[in-house]
């Protein structure tokens, strides 16, 4: 496991978290607020204490995203967030996954080249209440890996105002793809800051 976290401008609102369920259960998350600035990064840790907490208390993403969701739109708070959620279970390898309007996921398999898994997406936390989200199953074998990520990396932008794309992010992954996990996120920044340059992205 290995995560890091990049502001563009100013305090942002993505955040992430790996949490230990039970003995046998690791829930993993990445999320990305609506906004940005202090009531954006305030909006985060609020959504992070909820989805935590929900988790320790039991469930399948599905369900956590769908309480969690639930507390946010009685609150009525004018941000949303979109949240990618996997509880992976340590004995089998099987990873059970839900994501409300989240990046796609990339998964590294036996032949150990990364490719966008297009799973389905709910609707993200805060825009209405009584979202039902779905679930999805990795079965991970030795050697797999789970790529996840917010939307800053492929909209990053050079001086001539284009986005670095997903295409550019997936040729760099699997230029890496043989690399432990903070390698293949160090590899992944290196190659963002080579395409943006000196341009204020």
């Amino acid at each position: 496991l290995y995560a890091s976290m990049t502001p563009a401008k100013e305090v942002g609102g993505d955040f992430y978290d790996f949490l230990l369920i039970d003995e046998d259960h690791l829930a993993v998350l990445i999320a990305d607020v609506s906004d940005k600035g202090v009531p954006a990064a305030l909006f985060m840790m609020s959504t992070k204490i909820l989805l935590n907490y929900r988790a320790q208390q039991g469930g399948s993403p599905s369900e956590i995203l769908y309480s969690v969701n639930d507390q946010i739109c009685k609150n009525n708070s004018e941000m949303f967030v979109t949240v990618w959620l996997g509880i992976l279970d340590l004995n089998t390898g099987v990873m059970t996954c839900s994501n409300a309007g989240h990046e796609y996921p990339f998964i590294r398999g036996k032949d150990g080249a990364f490719r966008e898994l297009k799973d389905k997406h709910g609707i993200v936390l805060g825009a209405m209440e009584s979202v039902r989200y779905k679930d999805y199953e990795i079965r991970m074998m030795p050697g797999d890996a789970v790529f996840v990520y917010t939307d800053g990396v492929p909209e990053a932008n050079n001086a001539d105002g284009e986005f670095y794309g997903m295409e550019r992010m997936e040729i760099a992954l699997n230029h890496i793809a043989d690399r432990d996990p903070e390698g293949i996120l160090q590899g992944i920044k290196e190659a963002v800051n080579s395409f943006t340059g000196e341009a204020k992205s």
